[in-house]
């Protein structure tokens, strides 16, 4: 039975949710196209992380599907001003001529939306929507595509599978593999050369910002390093792996203490379980995984149920009873099952 998109994106049962969208019939539409579809996606996630209040932690485009890790921030939508809620809303939907070409963005126009107190209102609301967004990301997609392709009908599967992320433990698991379903299906040999991933983004970064040197001796392990290299992606559009606000940082990140060279660790040594069976687990991700309160053999046995099914099953992933417990209750019913039946 489908379960109403209200039930299953619940911002006080958890901000964070994984989002799998797929094209019709799982065409690789993805693959086609003069333009580069997948390229195309991953600039619009820019766009559209800077205009909502809701920031892309990971993502992963394929030939037929896109994977997306992302945290709800409705706080954030509150504390901005009605003229700023109306210019971020209009970098998406700017105001259109008898034409339908773009107009310029006046101050008159401004004053006129702001003075709208039910427009704005409800624009301040869509900007921390879940649905809006994937709406602003894959309906013009679909539009483009079909131009391209000079044919009508859908591109994409009419509704996209929200995973409810409960737990911290889940939540670097979700990140993990995310940015591995590249390398898993065979298209890649490392994590970080898999293409519009965010893994191989935030390296880029590191390189664009010639601090490869530094990225790379924190993958070594050392503890002055991982110490040197912290903050590595906490100017780039993609939501921080570090979460530093204890310490005074404004945005919120993936986890306390995770750092971009220790993710590299982890999603290394995971793709090494995945593929070789065995590994040798650094001290840093050793930390890791002891301070989430799990260990090397639950954090493999746990991502090759992920990876163990074609489509993921389940509307929750946890790595804790209690927190799969608590949504039930939330959601008003007995039990819910675990993401793949991975075990809790």
């Amino acid at each position: 039975m489908t379960v109403a998109r209200s039930q299953l994106v619940d911002v006080n049962v958890t901000p964070w949710y994984h989002v799998i969208s797929r094209t019709v019939r799982g065409a690789w539409l993805l693959a086609q196209g003069r333009q580069d579809r997948k390229q195309w996606l991953q600039d619009r996630l820019e766009v559209l992380s800077q205009v909502f209040a809701i920031e892309v932690a990971g993502f992963a485009v394929l030939d037929n599907h896109l994977h997306l890790l992302v945290r709800l921030g409705p706080e954030s939508v509150e504390k901005w001003t009605d003229e700023q809620v109306v210019r971020r809303w209009a970098r998406v939907f700017p105001p259109r001529g008898g034409d339908r070409e773009p107009l310029e963005i006046t101050q008159a126009w401004l004053d006129k939306m702001v003075g709208d107190a039910e427009f704005v209102a409800q624009t301040r609301h869509r900007l921390s929507d879940l649905g809006w967004f994937m709406k602003c990301l894959k309906e013009p997609l679909a539009r483009l595509a079909n131009r391209e392709d000079d044919c009508q009908g859908a591109f994409w599967q009419g509704r996209y599978k929200s995973i409810a992320i409960l737990d911290e433990e889940a939540l670097l698991a979700t990140c993990a593999y995310i940015d591995l379903n590249l390398l898993a299906a065979g298209l890649a040999k490392t994590p970080e050369s898999s293409p519009y991933t965010s893994v191989s983004l935030r390296v880029e970064h590191c390189r664009q910002q010639n601090r490869l040197d530094d990225l790379q001796a924190a993958r070594q392990g050392s503890v002055p390093a991982v110490h040197a290299a912290a903050g590595l992606d906490a100017d780039h559009w993609l939501c921080p792996l570090g979460d530093e606000r204890r310490n005074g940082a404004m945005r919120a990140g993936v986890l306390e203490g995770l750092s971009l060279g220790t993710y590299l660790q982890l999603v290394d040594w995971t793709s090494r379980l995945l593929r070789e069976g065995k590994a040798r687990v650094s001290s840093q991700v050793a930390s890791i995984l002891d301070r989430l309160g799990t260990g090397a053999e639950i954090w493999q046995m746990t991502l090759e149920k992920l990876f163990s099914r074609p489509r993921q099953v389940g509307v929750a992933f946890a790595f804790q009873r209690e927190r799969l417990q608590q949504a039930a209750v939330r959601r008003g019913c007995q039990r819910l099952a675990n993401l793949n039946g991975c075990p809790a």
